[in-house]
């Protein structure tokens, strides 16, 4: 594998974690950046992930990167920056942080691969476009930006 390969594999891994994410959130690429035999794709979430809500965010993340047999490394459960670190099966490290204003921030790194060039993600993203730096979440979800934890449910009797 080469870093343009690498490149498309931390791709896939993203979308296919943010398309387990119910609602959907609204995200932007990042950048990306590449070492002597690695590459680094990065995303920003757009949608304000509210302090009563990242928890249950940051569970999605865990459980469907477990079901995807990554090894969870490190959960951070922080307050302030929570974030969850794993590795796939074929040794790509992915994570998400949240950070200020409940932003949501994913990386993911390719072990060591074949130097090559590497192009931007081919998929747009689902959020608007900035010029520039990318603002503090700027996208309010019904859902993930309430200001109450969610609620519980109660089985039948």
């Amino acid at each position: 594998m080469d870093m343009q390969g690498a490149a498309e594999r931390a791709d896939e891994m993203f979308y296919a974690t943010v398309g387990a994410i119910k609602p959907e959130i609204e995200w932007v690429h990042d950048s990306t950046t590449s070492g002597s035999c690695d590459v680094t794709r990065y995303w920003t979430v757009m949608t304000e992930v509210s302090e009563q809500r990242r928890g249950n965010f940051l569970g999605v993340v865990e459980r469907f990167w477990k079901s995807s047999d990554y090894r969870i490394e490190m959960v951070n459960p922080s307050k302030e920056m929570p974030e969850i670190i794993a590795t796939s099966p074929d040794g790509f490290g992915i994570s998400v942080l949240v950070g200020h204003k409940g932003q949501a921030f994913f990386e993911v790194t390719s072990p060591c691969v074949e130097k090559s060039k590497v192009a931007g993600p081919e998929r747009a993203a689902n959020g608007r476009t900035y010029e520039g730096e990318i603002p503090t979440p700027n996208v309010r979800s019904d859902f993930w930006s309430a200001e109450t934890p969610v609620p519980r449910t109660t089985p039948a009797p």
